[in-house]
């Protein structure tokens, strides 16, 4: 019984102290684990030290500083992507039909001003220039007929009144002697004469007075001196008139037939050609456009970047097709209406519900310098300017 409980005791002993060497093990691990900066899920993990905030905080006041910085650097800066190219396509068309005999152009080339582009058959036109010659000359022969007519009339006129009052004056004094002899021949006694006498006086008698009649009517008539030289007067003006119509004709033939001649109202490029040699034209058809080498910048900026804006103020221009180059320029005006405002349909903003909308004004901007000759800009390509406000 004895010898059972002293081994009792041993293994009781020894149950007790078999796990002290693993347990101081386990904490010497745990020890060196925590030196070196790793955690086995069994230790509670350390807080972070103050080195990261402070770093954190660094990249902040640096992000701050470049924005003060950038701010500062462009607050007197307005730009806007919404700008293109812009300058003037002058559309050419006939005034005349016809048939092309010649054509002097290409796509893309270079003309220069009055240069010949294209030639309309001119022979029809020709034919009606000779014939309003024709009608002019016919007109200035009637003018001076006319002239020469009035001329009569000056001289004509004034004496065949004064002859028409002699003839009155010579009337009546026959018609006296008339009126005498048949009163002689009445007054007398039967005896002393004939009946042929008494018939003869009576006859003359009424001849004289169908005379005074008929001189008196001719001085009425001759009497109207005025009236006729103002007719004659009247017919060379009238003849005057159809001269200067034959003229005016005369110069439409011959507009016309140098309508014929398509030339080039300013220098530029050929663009957009639609003519072909021999094709036949109709007035009025558009044939090309003409782009000027005048060249500048629609900007349409926002309303809100107007407030400092003014003409004269410098620009920076950048433009996608050419990043390399540095053009410089100038705000030359600023458009009195927003875009929205001559639209074809402008927005009518006093009927429906409201909803604000951030209008855009164009804005015209030339190109001082940074162009090179050799390099026309085409019309219609995007650029991104940058106005340097003065004020």
């Amino acid at each position: 019984m004895a010898e059972r409980d002293g081994a009792g005791s041993i293994r009781a002993w020894s149950r007790a102290h078999r796990g002290k060497p693993r347990r101081a093990a386990n904490a010497r691990n745990s020890a060196q684990n925590g030196k070196d900066g790793k955690d086995d899920g069994k230790t509670a993990r350390k807080r972070p030290g103050k080195k990261p905030l402070i770093i954190l905080g660094l990249i902040v006041l640096i992000i701050a500083i470049g924005a003060f910085a950038w701010w500062f650097a462009t607050r007197n800066e307005v730009s806007t992507d919404d700008a293109y190219t812009d300058g003037n396509a002058i559309t050419v068309a006939p005034k005349v039909s016809g048939y092309v005999t010649q054509l002097n152009i290409n796509d893309n080339v270079f003309v220069h001003k009055g240069d010949l582009m294209v030639e309309i058959d001119r022979r029809d036109y020709q034919a009606q220039v000779d014939q309003a010659n024709a009608q002019l000359g016919l007109a200035r022969a009637q003018l001076l007929a006319a002239q020469a007519q009035l001329d009569i009339a000056r001289v004509q006129y004034p004496a065949q009144y004064e002859q028409a009052r002699a003839q009155i004056e010579t009337a009546n004094a026959n018609f006296a002697r008339a009126q005498a002899d048949y009163a002689r021949q009445h007054g007398v006694d039967p005896r002393a004469t004939t009946q042929q006498n008494i018939d003869t006086a009576t006859a003359q008698q009424r001849s004289s007075y169908a005379d005074v009649i008929s001189a008196q009517a001719q001085l009425k008539t001759a009497s109207l001196v005025p009236q006729q030289i103002r007719q004659a007067v009247a017919a060379v003006e009238q003849r005057r008139q159809q001269v200067a119509q034959a003229q005016a004709q005369l110069d439409t033939a011959q507009l016309d037939l140098a309508w014929c001649d398509l030339r080039a109202p300013s220098d530029g490029w050929i663009t957009r050609r639609n003519v072909q040699f021999g094709s036949f034209l109709q007035a009025g058809t558009s044939l090309f456009s003409i782009v000027t080498p005048q060249v500048w910048i629609t900007a349409n900026f926002k309303e809100s970047q107007l407030t400092h804006m003014r003409a004269g103020d410098k620009v920076k221009i950048s433009i996608d097709a050419y990043p390399k180059l540095d053009l410089r320029g100038h705000v030359d005006s600023i458009q009195l209406g927003s875009g929205s405002r001559f639209s074809a349909f402008p927005a009518e903003n006093a009927t429906g519900n409201f909803v604000k909308i951030v209008q855009r004004v164009p804005v015209k901007i030339v190109i001082d310098n940074g162009l090179p000759a050799n390099r026309p800009l085409p019309l219609g390509i995007s650029v991104v300017p940058t106005v340097y406000l003065s004020h």
